[in-house]
């Protein structure tokens, strides 16, 4: 059924998401903002709406598993992409070589092995002449 046919009552029902299922299977891709501005108009609601929510509606898109969002930045129906269309073959020759120049043996600093967190008496130079004093020498010297 189109959009076009669907009442504003009936529309009213329906989450903002299969509003937008509906858009883009008749419109094919746009951007979050053209497809968010037209339910609003859909919906008669203010513009404020649009303002206050298209970023709750920009993270349920991310979130539903039927939206896909394409490089250029336009959101499409996962079902009009094949699954060798959506992987980059740049991204994964870049991921061979990180993996084959990966070792084995992870690095590890020196003095992070040796690091020891007991508590040890300090003895460099700046503390030789700190003295300690407790609350009772303390409340005689007022």
């Amino acid at each position: 059924m189109s959009i076009k046919k669907i009442t504003k009552e009936e529309l009213e029902t329906m989450s903002y998401n299969d509003i937008a299922y509906m858009l883009l299977k008749e419109e094919k891709k746009q951007t979050t903002a053209d497809l968010f501005q037209k339910i609003v108009d859909l919906l008669g609601l203010p513009k404020k709406t649009f303002e206050n929510k298209i970023g709750d509606f920009y993270t349920s898109l991310t979130t539903d598993q039927r939206f896909i969002m394409l490089e250029d930045g336009n959101w499409d129906l996962r079902v009009n992409h094949k699954v060798a269309d959506l992987i980059n073959t740049d991204d994964l020759e870049d991921y061979d070589e990180l993996e084959s120049d990966y070792d084995d043996e992870p690095e590890t600093d020196e003095e992070e092995e040796n690091y020891d967190d007991t508590d040890e008496e300090d003895t460099s130079d700046e503390y030789k002449n700190l003295v300690i004093i407790d609350e009772e020498e303390l409340g005689q010297e007022e």
